[in-house]
């Protein structure tokens, strides 16, 4: 048994950041739309802005989505590959469907 504890204590992090369904639903969306910013998710989403962004900061904070300022406005993509494989995998029942 691998005793790695660094990078299973890293892949739980990113569980768990992933273990809400805004979040989840947040990051399929940049899945499709490569990026965005919150007025856009919080429309797409019917959620007040405040909430849009303490979710993305969570997502920020785990190192799965990373930010892009513009002037006033900010971008949010997926910051790595792995992360879209992830939710790709969780989803592909549906996808098949």
């Amino acid at each position: 048994m691998d005793n790695n504890f660094k990078a299973y204590t890293q892949a739980a992090e990113i569980l768990k950041a992933l273990a809400h369904p805004v979040r989840l639903c947040i990051i399929r969306g940049l899945m499709e739309k490569k990026q965005c910013n919150v007025s856009y998710m919080q429309e797409c989403l019917d959620l007040p802005q405040s909430t849009v962004s303490q979710h993305l900061q969570k997502l920020r904070s785990a190192g799965i989505v990373e930010a892009e300022r513009n002037g006033l406005e900010i971008n949010y993509r997926i910051a790595d590959e792995k992360i879209r494989k992830l939710v790709t995998a969780l989803f592909e029942e549906e996808q098949q469907a």
